[in-house]
């Protein structure tokens, strides 16, 4: 198994209608990082786009992916992709929507409880375990009595659009850090201040 090699897959929604959605921030975060490594997605045999380069002269190599399967099945290319480059689940980095945390925040954790996020929930059945890092992106609660399902299937309302891409800016550093640096460290230095 490769210890150098990390996955690092964008959640989202398939096609063109979802890609603004608050649930398609990972993806958001997976094209900014695949313009960073000056490459494109190309399609894998595994339902997703994938693209394969490394951080930085030397640095670790890395497979950007973004499931081409939507949300709640998001774990077979995941796990797929995992077996296929000889990845273990504690170099797997899934990046997604967290409405538990409010916007224009970033908070990583390895492991833990999906929180009612039916993408993790089948990831961790996929890879057989929770124990895979998450870069949390924060959307916040939906208003009012907004049923959290149709809050995620909107698009980044107007205030906010005007702060995403610092957002998304901050979560592929976040996702950068994690690799190069380690969780500790990437969590002092994204996670809010007390």
């Amino acid at each position: 198994m490769s210890t150098d090699t990390w996955l690092v897959a964008g959640l989202g929604n398939p096609g063109p209608g979802y890609a603004g959605n608050r649930h398609n921030v990972g993806q958001m975060v997976l094209d900014l990082l695949a313009g960073r490594l000056r490459g494109r997605f190309t399609t894998s045999k595994v339902q997703a786009v994938t693209l394969e380069g490394r951080l930085g002269i030397g640095g670790p190599r890395v497979v950007l992916a973004k499931p081409s399967t939507y949300m709640n099945l998001t774990g077979g290319p995941v796990s797929g992709l995992a077996r296929f480059h000889g990845i273990e689940p504690d170099h797997v980095i899934a990046v997604h929507d967290e409405i538990d945390i409010p916007f224009n925040t970033i908070k990583l954790k390895l492991g833990g409880g999906e929180g009612g996020h039916n993408g993790l929930r089948d990831i961790s059945k996929a890879l057989g375990t929770k124990d895979y890092y998450r870069v949390r992106v924060g959307v916040g609660r939906p208003p009012g009595r907004q049923d959290a399902a149709d809050f995620v299937l909107k698009d980044f309302g107007t205030v906010e659009k005007k702060d995403l891409p610092f957002l998304v800016d901050d979560a592929a550093d976040a996702v950068e850090h994690l690799i190069t640096g380690g969780l500790l460290a990437a969590q002092q230095r994204f996670h809010p201040q007390k």
